[in-house]
């Protein structure tokens, strides 16, 4: 039904303007007694082959949302009625932004494919919280952090650990995002010496709280062999926690949509189909070359099932949809699930 009746009508629409319609919708249709169950019994797959164990944690699936979509954590309780095992709110920042100028969101549809340049938009970490408080505890939530447009260079590890320790009682585990592509000042999060900085002062910060929560990188998949090499000496060194590979992509090889189109949109990290393969590449590199020395959450281009397994295939422990769940529904999730219950069984 969606992808025949409701995609159509949405994708008619401005891509940011469909975002908060769909928000308001989920939110109001939720309402609605017997809705919430009705979701539940139409996408909600259970099974004891589909939970993982990772770094402490325990996950009824494998099948999560990626940050960017519920920035301001509004929705996550009523995104989890769709069959999500978790769900990543973020990025957030230590103050409130309005990002990057609009138009800042664009569909490729011959590609299956979104461009953003959001620039980190958010209502800040306070606004976060007030959210966090109403968890019904019905999935795991994961906090991306990031830290604020404006902040000077030598501030950035202050705005990571402001939104690091205000966040920590309400998330389960945290994910640093330094390899968004729409954020311009983000050069100094690309230097090895400075992220072994950062990670170690977010680290001293867990370990101030009875129970430490485990930390993830957030990796562009753009990196070439050795700075992937560098991100697994990294994380050697630093003993983080895992990987989400990856973010979003400035490449624009290969895409169906016209020259004059991509002109026409500008510049942005690229989503969806298009980045599919060169996600599951990082995936593999990185997990064949650590001989999967830490675990890793796979993202980037998952539109189905087969998407979905073949990044576990190449190493991703969890994975994550964003794009595929704009252009396939809900019904992607359930379909994962069914078919990794297939494929243990």
């Amino acid at each position: 039904m969606y992808k025949l009746l409701l995609r159509p009508l949405l994708f008619q629409f401005d891509p940011e303007s469909v975002h908060h319609f769909t928000f308001s919708l989920i939110r109001n249709v939720s309402k609605i007694p017997g809705m919430k169950a009705l979701f539940r019994s139409l996408y909600l797959v259970k099974d004891k082959s589909l939970e993982r164990e990772l770094f402490g944690i325990t996950f009824k699936n494998p099948v999560g949302l990626a940050a960017g979509f519920d920035k301001n954590a509004v929705l996550y309780n009523e995104l989890a009625n769709f069959g999500f095992g978790f769900i990543e709110i973020g990025t957030v920042t230590p103050r409130g932004q309005v990002g990057n100028p609009k138009k800042r969101l664009f569909r490729l549809k011959d590609d299956y494919g979104i461009i953003n340049r959001m620039g980190f938009n958010n209502d800040g970490l306070e606004a976060a919280i007030e959210e966090l408080k109403k968890n019904k505890g019905q999935l795991i939530i994961g906090g991306n952090i990031g830290k604020n447009t404006d902040t000077k260079p030598e501030n950035y590890t202050i705005d990571y650990l402001d939104c690091f320790k205000g966040l920590h009682p309400y998330v389960d585990y945290f994910v640093l995002n330094v390899s968004c592509p729409n954020v311009d000042s983000h050069a100094k999060l690309n230097d090895k010496d400075y992220l072994i900085e950062l990670i170690s002062e977010v680290q001293k910060a867990n370990h101030t709280f009875e129970v430490q929560k485990p930390i993830l990188l957030k990796i562009a998949p753009d990196l070439n062999t050795h700075q992937l090499d560098e991100i697994i000496e990294l994380i050697s060194e630093t003993k983080l926690d895992g990987v989400i590979a990856s973010n979003t992509s400035k490449d624009r090889n290969g895409l169906k949509a016209s020259n004059d189109r991509l002109k026409e949109i500008g510049n942005g990290g690229l989503s969806g189909q298009p980045i599919k393969d060169k996600s599951t590449q990082v995936i593999k590199y990185l997990a064949d070359k650590s001989n999967k020395a830490f675990p890793i959450i796979g993202v980037g281009g998952i539109h189905s099932a087969t998407d979905a397994i073949e990044k576990m295939e190449a190493g991703a422990d969890l994975v994550q949809i964003y794009t595929g769940f704009i252009y396939e529904g809900p019904k992607l999730i359930k379909d994962i699930n069914k078919a990794l219950i297939k494929k243990a069984n």
